[in-house]
């Protein structure tokens, strides 16, 4: 990870980060809204109660589960109707997500308040780099229960803050004991905190880089972390550098507070069902790459760098980009890239939305740099899309229709369309 940019003004020894998680969220926002709004009794955080899906069509997911309901079996991300043949009694609450968009407006402008460089993380999490703040300075711990107690007298809900040198490690120590706490994970507490805790708590590790951690026998964040990278390399290629570093503490990657301007072409969906099959993520990437690519032609340029962005169920977001050898506004080049960068971000959590977006935009671009290991025949891939291209100006964008798009012969395509809306971006 780099560690660059306006934002990169302390060591990686010398920066203070905090990260805050709100616990449980969308099921503590709403039981405080209804405490401190409706005036119900009733916390919804005492009983076995979930957000999420519909308790009569036994339909969709748990999106967060109170402290009750997980010490019955209920876990995050478990179909509804698994969870309730687990908690007959369990109280599902449908989701709200307009509050729960309001609920996080205020958290940030209460860490915003406190500190100048804020990286919302997803809709409940935040990191924060506390570097130049003299009080948390001073003391570390002390600051962070303060803010801790001011989120929870002022907002009605509570959260847990990791206090580390890194945005990883902080992570990492908020997940430790909830609900309302502060816990801290200095590099030489790695060992003794991080170290014994099993590989699937280590960030951006899912149940499949689990299962191929166990067939080779490493159980342990600490086994990860003492297994050579070249041995993890080899079985889980650029994925296994990562956890490589993650488990060993390192990550040098900056607080970032606000995105970069966007200047480029993108294209991105919200998906209307939760997508586990990564045949039918890199089928929307198509998609996605299809109207990108189109759009480029249209306008005469190219591009040389290309993002994938993922936002999971539970509205978490990453995104991975990379740097192309040559500028194109090729389809299939651009699909290439884009499941690369999938196969290595992706840790198999339910997908609900995909983006993919390029930059570096150039209208001269240079000729090609051919390589005499690549014999991919780009001219003629360019000669299949300007056909296209021309046909559907001419006859409509559905005139034509790549075979890997097509639904099976028993369903129509009305019945196999997995977008609920689609949002463009482009210069």
């Amino acid at each position: 990870m780099r560690d660059t940019g306006k934002n990169n003004r302390n060591s990686a020894a010398d920066r203070l980060i905090y990260h805050c998680d709100v616990n449980s969220a969308f099921l503590s926002w709403e039981a405080s809204f209804r405490i401190h709004q409706l005036g119900e009794k009733l916390d919804l955080r005492t009983i076995t109660a979930i957000i999420g899906g519909d308790r009569e069509k036994r339909h969709g997911i748990v999106l967060a589960a109170s402290m009750p309901a997980k010490k019955a079996g209920v876990r995050t991300a478990q179909p509804i109707a698994e969870a309730l043949r687990i908690c007959p009694e369990l109280v599902v609450v449908p989701p709200r997500y307009d509050l729960y968009v309001r609920c996080s407006h205020s958290l940030l402008a209460i860490l915003h308040e406190v500190c100048p460089l804020v990286e919302q993380f997803s809709i409940d999490e935040a990191f924060c780099d506390m570097s130049e703040i003299a009080g948390a300075r001073r003391d570390p711990v002390g600051f962070a229960n303060a803010l801790r107690e001011r989120i929870r007298d002022e907002l009605g809900f509570t959260v847990n803050i990791g206090v580390s040198v890194n945005k990883l490690l902080a992570k990492m120590a908020s997940d430790f004991t909830k609900p309302d706490r502060v816990h801290t994970l200095w590099p030489d507490e790695i060992p003794t905190k991080m170290w014994p805790l099993p590989v699937r708590d280590l960030f951006f590790i899912g149940r499949a880089t689990e299962a191929r951690l166990h067939a080779m026998g490493i159980r342990t964040i600490g086994e990860i972390a003492h297994t050579p990278e070249t041995v993890l390399r080899g079985a889980l290629k650029q994925h296994g550098t990562t956890i490589y570093r993650f488990a060993n503490g390192i990550d040098y990657e900056p607080v970032i507070d606000s995105p970069p301007p966007n200047k480029g072409y993108g294209n991105s969906t919200t998906i209307d069902h939760d997508v586990t099959d990564p045949a039918e993520a890199k089928q929307t990437l198509l998609r996605l790459c299809d109207t990108v690519a189109t759009r480029l032609r249209a306008d005469g340029v190219r591009i040389s760098v290309v993002a994938v962005s993922i936002r999971t169920f539970d509205l978490r977001y990453y995104s991975h980009q990379t740097v192309l050898e040559s500028p194109t506004d090729i389809t299939t080049e651009l699909h290439g890239q884009a499941c690369r960068l999938f196969d290595s971000m992706w840790d198999h959590t339910p997908i609900r939305s995909l983006g993919v977006h390029t930059s570096r935009v150039s209208q001269d671009a240079p000729a090609r740099q051919m390589s005499m290991f690549d014999t991919t025949d780009y001219e003629r891939y360019g000669r299949v899309d300007r056909a296209v291209d021309a046909l559907r100006k001419r006859f409509g964008n559905h005139v034509l229709t790549r075979a890997s798009l097509l639904p099976p012969k028993e369903e129509s395509p009305e019945d196999n369309l997995p977008f609920a809306r689609s949002d463009s971006d482009e210069t």
